[in-house]
C-alpha cells in the first residue's frame, strides 16, 4: 500500500496523478504487446514454418506468390500455440481464458474493480503467443483486459475506494485499446461506452484522456 494517499486530493489532481500512471503503465505494455507478438510470429511462423509473410508494395514488396512448402505443419503450429497459451492460463489464471474485455467489465459491476496482479502479464504472454502462431483472435481483447488490469493493481496500490477502482478499470481498458490501436480520443470514448449496452460512464472520460494522452 502506498502512504501518500492519493485519495485525499481533489478529482482532478487524483485522476492526473492517477491517469499518468496508468497511461505509462499501458503504453510500456502495449510496447511489449508488439515486440512478443513479432518473437513469436518469427518462431513460429518464419523459423518453425519457413513461411514469410507478403509485404506491401511500399514496403519493398513484390506481386509474386511467396512459396510456402510445409502447409501440413499449420494446423498443428496453431495447435501448438493454443496449447501452450491453454496450460498457462489453466495453470496460473483462469480468469483471462475468453474474450479479455468481457471478463474487465464483469469486474467493473461485480468484483469493484479487483483483478488480481498476474492477471496483466498472464494476458500479455498467452495472447502473442496465440496470435504470433496463427491463432484467430485480436488484439482489441487482451489489450483491453491488460489495460484493465495494470489500472486495478495501481488502484489497490494507492488503496483507492471501491468506486474509484471501478473507474480505474474503465480508464485502463481504454487506454489498453487506445494505446495498441493508436487511437487515445477513440480510446478515452470507448471506455465510457463499453461498460453499458444503452448508458455511458461520464466520469471516466477525463481521465481516460488524460492516460491515454
Amino acid at each position: 500500500m502506498v502512504k501518500f494517499s492519493v485519495d485525499k486530493l481533489p478529482y482532478f489532481e487524483k485522476w492526473i496523478i492517477l491517469g499518468t500512471l496508468i497511461g505509462i503503465a499501458v503504453g510500456l505494455f502495449s510496447i511489449a504487446f508488439t515486440i512478443l507478438l513479432e518473437f513469436f510470429q518469427l518462431l513460429f511462423i518464419h523459423i518453425i514454418l519457413h513461411v514469410s509473410y507478403p509485404k506491401p508494395l511500399g514496403e519493398g514488396g513484390n506481386l509474386r506468390i511467396p512459396p510456402f512448402h510445409p502447409s501440413f505443419l499449420v494446423p498443428a503450429i496453431v495447435g501448438l500455440g493454443g496449447l501452450i497459451a491453454g496450460i498457462i492460463i489453466y495453470r496460473i489464471s483462469p480468469e483471462t481464458a475468453g474474450g479479455g474485455v468481457d471478463f474487465a467489465i464483469t469486474v467493473y459491476h461485480k468484483l469493484q474493480g479487483k483483478i488480481r496482479k498476474r492477471v496483466a502479464f498472464v494476458e500479455l504472454f498467452t495472447s502473442t503467443i496465440i496470435l504470433g502462431s496463427g491463432g484467430s483472435a485480436g488484439d482489441l481483447g487482451p489489450m483491453g483486459l491488460i489495460g484493465g488490469s495494470l489500472a486495478s493493481t495501481i488502484a489497490q496500490l494507492f488503496d483507492l475506494t471501491p468506486e474509484d477502482m471501478r473507474r480505474a478499470v474503465a480508464v485502463g481498458i481504454g487506454s489498453g485499446v487506445g494505446a495498441i490501436f493508436k487511437a487515445p480520443i477513440g480510446g478515452a470514448l470507448l471506455s465510457a461506452e463499453i461498460l453499458y449496452r444503452r448508458d455511458l460512464e461520464p466520469d471516466v472520460i477525463l481521465p481516460s484522456m488524460i492516460s491515454s494522452a
